[in-house]
C-alpha cells in the first residue's frame, strides 16, 4: 500500500483516481502531476515502483495538501468568525456560503429533511 502525504492510497485503483484520496488533490491536479512525472494515468498504484512514487511525492510537495491545507481553511474560517462577517454566519448555520439558492436545493449542505407523518392535507 503506497503512502503519500500521510494518506494510504488504495492499491486496486488507477493512479489518477488514487491521488484524489489526498485532501487538496482533485482530478485535474492528479492528471497534471502524473503528466509531469510521465506516468500513465491508467496504471494501478500497486504497479508503481518506489522511485515513481518518490517522483509523485516530490511533485506534490509543490502543492499545499492535507494538514497544511486543512489548517489554512480552518484559519480562514476563524478569521471570518473574528470579524463576524456574513459568510461566517452562513458557515455557522451550515448553509451554502456563496449565494446559492436554498429553497429547493442545497441538500448536501443542509442535510436531508425528515418527512413528518400525516402532514399533507
Amino acid at each position: 500500500m503506497a503512502r503519500i502525504a500521510g494518506v494510504n492510497l488504495p492499491n486496486g485503483k488507477h493512479a489518477e483516481i488514487a491521488l484524489t484520496y489526498v485532501y487538496g488533490i482533485g482530478r485535474p491536479t492528479a492528471q497534471k502531476v502524473l503528466d509531469e512525472v510521465k506516468i500513465e494515468r491508467t496504471r494501478k498504484i500497486d504497479d508503481l515502483s518506489e522511485t515513481e512514487l518518490d517522483l509523485i511525492r516530490d511533485k506534490l510537495k509543490e502543492h499545499i495538501v492535507e494538514g497544511d491545507l486543512r489548517r489554512l481553511v480552518s484559519g480562514n474560517i476563524k478569521r471570518l468568525q473574528e470579524i463576524r462577517c456574513y459568510r461566517w454566519i452562513r458557515h455557522q448555520k451550515r448553509l451554502p456560503v456563496r449565494g446559492q439558492s436554498t429553497k429547493t436545493n442545497a441538500r448536501t449542505r443542509k442535510g436531508r429533511s425528515v418527512a413528518i407523518a400525516g402532514k399533507k392535507k
